[in-house]
């Protein structure tokens, strides 16, 4: 039974308890009056103090609907109650069925002072019912009147004690149920803080990857683009200026070799650029279609699933995973001369990974350049837009045994 039920017990007690016990003692009372040699004074006093109880009864719930708990007037009722449960008893020992209800009501209607007092005075008045009825009539009655006293006291003492003990442990249980859900409450909103900023980290690695890769296209633009248009425009300027055809031709190689090679490294700068295939297709459909074209212009099986459940992914995250997975594919066609190539993409609750495989000749990762200078991305370029994305690559091969690329990234949807 929990606390709560309890207290709904002990105050439908403290209630109806009274009640009941009174005309129980009552009904026995009256059945035994010829048993117990009742004269007609003693049934009219017994009469009179049951409807005074009765009285007293109905004072006191009007007293505990506006004062409930301990207090001093109702140590005044207990008193007059227990007295008239005494005399009563004295009259008819059945009129123990309404003494008893001082052992129920003494913890909750008297002050913590007053409590043994009135469980003593209470036991009083049950050991006279229990030898027979007051007073005892010789030495042995007196005798037994004492010993069933002190049963009386012994067992209240008992009872009293693990009654207290009881409280305590209620205590005790809602002390600590307390502090639980205090706890539980730091913790979740330590959960909620941690989670606001893994989101909060999530976005700054995002804004510096895309910051980084602007200023790097940048640098590009200007030591490349726009260096090559600086040479092609001078070398313009001589031709106008030539003294003859012979130098006008000269500087008009000269500048159709500078606008090749500008235009080579503007390919290679757009070619870091968000996808064109991602414009109009989300990122599954985007790298179907590159697999798909990458098989068809080389020749090689390819195959390509999607696992988990596919969702909105941000630009960035999109752009950054088809770009990994055409330069795998890039690599695989100039490298690898493989039979059959794999690529999965997969969402993980969090995270998204995308693997490419293939069963070529294979290579040792540890012995390859970082970077060359013919335009090719590397390994070391795509673990770089991995991890400016707050993601990862990894990269798994063996000569002979085939090469697989695993890049992992935060789950970032579009916010749009």
């Amino acid at each position: 039974m929990t606390d709560a039920a309890r207290q709904m017990a002990r105050a439908s007690f403290d209630t109806w308890g009274p009640w009941a016990l009174l005309v129980a003692g009552a009904v026995a009372a009256a059945i035994s009056t010829r048993v117990i040699g009742m004269g007609r004074s003693e049934t009219v006093a017994a009469a009179v103090l049951v409807a005074a109880a009765a009285v007293l009864q109905l004072g006191w719930g009007v007293v505990k609907r506006r004062r409930p708990g301990p207090h001093r007037t109702g140590a005044v009722l207990y008193s007059l109650r227990w007295a008239m449960g005494f005399v009563l008893t004295w009259i008819n020992p059945f009129f123990a069925f309404y003494a008893v209800t001082g052992y129920y009501t003494a913890g909750r209607e008297l002050p913590r002072r007053l409590v043994l007092p009135g469980l003593f005075l209470t036991a009083v008045t049950m050991s006279g019912s229990e030898i027979g009825g007051m007073p005892p009539h010789g030495t042995v009655l007196w005798l037994g009147f004492f010993l069933v006293l002190g049963v009386n006291m012994g067992m209240v003492s008992v009872f009293t004690r693990f009654a207290e003990q009881e409280q305590e442990r209620l205590g005790f249980q809602a002390d600590t149920i307390d502090e639980l859900e205090r706890t539980n409450t730091a913790l979740q909103h330590a959960l909620d803080e941690n989670a606001a900023l893994h989101a909060q980290l999530l976005l700054q690695a995002r804004e510096a990857g895309v910051a980084d890769e602007r200023r790097r296209l940048a640098a590009e633009i200007h030591d490349t683009i726009a260096q090559g248009l600086t040479g092609i425009i001078a070398q313009l300027q001589v031709v106008a200026n030539a003294p003859d055809l012979t130098t006008a031709r000269t500087h008009l190689e000269r500048a159709s070799a500078l606008a090749r090679h500008s235009l080579g490294e503007a390919r290679r700068s757009v070619h870091n650029l968000a996808p064109v295939a991602l414009a109009a297709d989300g990122l599954p459909q985007a790298l179907e279609k590159t697999v798909a074209e990458w098989g068809g212009r080389t020749g090689v099986r390819a195959d390509f699933t999607v696992t988990g459940t596919a969702g909105q992914l941000h630009d960035e995250v999109a752009a950054t995973l088809l770009r990994i997975a055409q330069e795998a594919l890039s690599n695989a066609a100039r490298h690898a001369r493989p039979a059959r190539v794999g690529v999965t993409l997969s969402f993980m609750g969090d995270e998204v990974t995308l693997d490419i495989r293939d069963d070529g000749i294979g290579f040792d990762p540890a012995a390859v350049p970082e970077r060359t200078r013919g335009g090719g991305f590397g390994l070391t370029g795509m673990r770089a837009r991995a991890e400016r994305i707050a993601g990862s690559l990894t990269v798994e091969s063996e000569p002979g045994h085939g090469t697989a690329v695993s890049a992992r990234v935060p789950w970032v949807g579009d916010d749009r």
